[in-house]
């Protein structure tokens, strides 16, 4: 991986885990999830109509970006659902933590990208260290009832948005080879507000809805913000870079959120996620020395 692509890989991630701390602090996140979607699309509406007038959607561009709507609408109503049932730092490392499991198989065969010796060691390092996150201190109780954790609710919107995550990472890696990044992006966070209206109003009402902008609009439009270039930074890596070291780079925000959920949220933090963090670091390192 080039320092460039390291550079908006990294600072990628700490927008995300930010914006994902913004959310997890709201008070009904799945329509605090559709303002922000909502708010920046209005923000940006000059950019967008310059970047269509400048490069039209061709039929192909149009088909990736309507199925990465499809699966964004998923990815943010399960992430959601997942900071109303858990703390950030147990949602988000595993929601980010299953796509370094999955992406790098995907890429390998669904792109036919090719993975080193030690960027496969780095990213078995990066998958080891997500465990030590979240399951330090809890082994005797999935050793005596592993079940259990299946039915915890936030753990199942977490694996839920993982999956998702690393679907998309693989769609949109093709997606952005058929159009600007910046673009892709924009049209992806327009389409899947619009289309989330109808769900938002139909679960939560008006009323919750203008609610929630009163309450959190500075925390909306922030939350948005970092979203949106989260997102771009990574769209324009995967221009020049592949997504199997990517994707597990990425997940340096997994630190960030931890610390994030632990020291501002006061949620549990113990030897495991420092152990687990730096291990994070370890594996980053070595995928970036892989290529």
């Amino acid at each position: 991986m080039s320092s460039l692509a390291l550079s908006l890989v990294l600072l990628s991630a700490c927008f995300h885990s930010i914006w994902n701390f913004l959310l997890k602090g709201s008070t009904n996140r799945e329509v605090f999830t559709w303002w922000m979607l909502i708010s920046i699309s209005v923000l940006l509406i000059p950019l967008g109509v310059i970047m269509f007038l400048q490069e039209p959607f061709s039929l192909i561009g149009l088909l990736f970006i309507l199925g990465t709507i499809t699966l964004h609408i998923l990815y943010y109503i399960l992430l959601a659902r997942g900071y109303s049932k858990a703390d950030l730092s147990i949602v988000y490392p595993i929601a980010r933590g299953m796509s370094p499991i999955l992406v790098p198989i995907m890429g390998v065969f669904v792109l036919d990208e090719g993975v080193s010796f030690i960027g496969l060691i780095g990213i078995s390092i990066i998958i080891l260290g997500i465990g030590f996150v979240y399951w330090w201190g809890r082994i005797k109780e999935i050793i005596n009832n592993p079940l259990q954790f299946l039915r915890e609710p936030g753990l199942r919107y977490a694996v839920g948005t993982g999956i998702i995550i690393a679907i998309y990472s693989i769609w949109d890696k093709v997606g952005v080879s058929h159009m600007n990044p910046v673009m892709y992006m924009y049209s992806m966070t327009l389409g899947t507000a619009i289309s989330m209206f109808p769900i938002v109003l139909r679960l939560h009402g008006l009323q919750s809805i203008q609610a929630e902008w009163k309450l959190n609009r500075i925390r909306i439009l922030g939350a948005g913000t970092f979203d949106f270039l989260s997102y771009v930074l990574i769209l324009t890596a995967l221009t020049f870079s592949p997504i199997s070291y990517i994707a597990p780079a990425r997940e340096i925000g997994i630190v960030l959120g931890v610390l994030l959920g632990s020291i501002l949220l006061k949620e549990p933090f113990g030897k495991g996620r420092i152990l687990g963090s730096s291990m994070i670091v370890l594996g980053i390192t070595l995928v970036t020395l892989a290529n």
